[in-house]
């Protein structure tokens, strides 16, 4: 499963065209598709992005809901009717559509932020108030990972109780 860390910050040219940093490249070049899938986030003034492989599995989680149910039919239009399919060129560049540029709101130079599975890309000036605003829910919350369930059960095995 691809990984998507660290902050980059990249120049985009007047026809819309950025470099996706190497890294992000690296961690997509298992999927089948080579390139990136984009969504306007329906949280933030940004874009998400995924690998193909990913909204294969968005799609399967989709499918837990009633097909022609309210919300089902929401997430679906929320989430893939405004994907678009952004292959890379030969210099690892994806072209960003205008509405997608205008929608996260840069300019001259995007910023490409690893979140684990997924990235965004953000306006520089706007991703620094996120991360700032984040921080402090996170420490105001006093918020932390959950447990993940194999060290749940490492643990209660080692401690002779059972999962």
């Amino acid at each position: 499963m691809a990984l998507f860390l660290s902050t980059y910050i990249n120049k985009i040219d007047k026809k819309g065209r950025v470099s996706v940093p190497s890294s992000f490249r690296a961690a997509l070049s298992d999927d089948g598709y080579q390139g990136v899938v984009l969504f306007k986030s329906y949280t933030h003034e940004a874009l998400e992005g995924f690998p193909m492989e990913f909204m294969a599995e968005l799609g399967a989680r989709l499918d837990r809901f009633d097909l022609f149910s309210e919300d089902q039919n929401d997430l679906s239009t929320a989430i893939f009717a405004e994907s678009i399919q952004l292959p890379f060129d030969g210099e690892g560049r994806i072209i960003l559509p205008a509405d997608y540029i205008e929608f996260c709101g840069v300019s001259d130079v995007v910023a490409f932020v690893g979140m684990g599975p997924k990235f965004q890309i953000w306006a520089p000036a706007a991703l620094e108030a996120r991360k700032a605003a984040a921080r402090e829910r996170v420490q105001s919350k006093g918020l932390t990972l959950p447990s993940s369930s194999a060290a749940v059960a490492g643990a209660a095995a080692k401690n002779g109780g059972g999962a």
